[in-house]
């Protein structure tokens, strides 16, 4: 239950993003629940690979890197769902920085289940 609610709150998150960057346009709610199951995915699986091999130019720019690394990420999910646009790269960096910050806001609204 709580995956489904997580996977909701970061629909609303890029729905926010949405109304906050107006160079990022998703067309409705079902291309908002899809990206966020790419983003999901994409960040699941993808993620840690480029964050292991771009690991020099990350410690490099002392850590400054990664956050070019979320940004492409956020700019593939867009290339990969035909509802869900984005104009540039730095509309994606910005994207993906406003996206990382609600989704963990809405997150926090949601309990955790100890034990």
């Amino acid at each position: 239950m709580r995956l489904l609610l997580l996977w909701l709150m970061n629909a609303f998150a890029l729905l926010a993003v949405t109304y906050l960057l107006p160079s990022i346009q998703v067309s409705g709610f079902g291309a908002a629940l899809l990206a966020a199951l790419v983003l999901g995915f994409i960040n699941t699986l993808v993620r840690p690979v480029l964050a292991l091999l771009t690991l020099p130019i990350t410690v490099l720019t002392l850590g400054m890197f990664y956050l070019v690394l979320n940004g492409l990420l956020f700019w593939l999910a867009s290339a990969l769902i035909p509802g869900f646009v984005i104009d540039g790269f730095v509309s994606a960096l910005l994207g993906a920085l406003l996206y990382g910050v609600i989704a963990w806001a809405l997150s926090a609204l949601i309990p955790n289940k100890k034990g």
